[in-house]
């Protein structure tokens, strides 16, 4: 089962760029897919973005769509979530996981990291 650790977050003024990390040890195979979330306090864990294994499909959440980007090196087992124009809204504790179907649901997701915070000032 793979294992996923985050890292990247921060503190940023609006506007500001972050890059956060997933990265992935243990057991992985192909039809693994990547899938970012964020929760913000009080509120549920929401969809950002996903990838394929692959590599060659990603979705993004309507919020986020041509400020994050979502991308792998696969030669690392790393993934990341280039987060560009932030806003404060975007505030949230932000999960990388796996799943072995094509999904937005959280629920469809079995294997979590442990969350990297990222916090954006007005």
């Amino acid at each position: 089962q793979v294992q996923l650790v985050e890292s990247g977050g921060g503190l940023v003024q609006a506007g500001g760029s972050l890059r956060l990390s997933c990265a992935a040890s243990g057991r992985t195979y192909p039809t693994l897919h990547i899938g970012w979330f964020c929760q913000a306090p009080g509120k549920e864990r929401t969809f950002v973005a996903r990838i394929t294994w692959s590599g060659d499909l990603r979705t993004y959440a309507d919020a986020v769509k041509g400020r994050f980007t979502i991308s792998r090196d696969n030669s690392k087992n790393t993934w990341y979530l280039q987060m560009n124009n932030l806003k404060p809204e975007d505030t949230a504790v932000y999960y990388c996981a796996t799943t072995g179907t094509w999904s937005s649901r959280s629920w469809d997701y079995s294997n979590w990291g442990q969350g990297t915070q990222v916090t954006v000032s007005s």
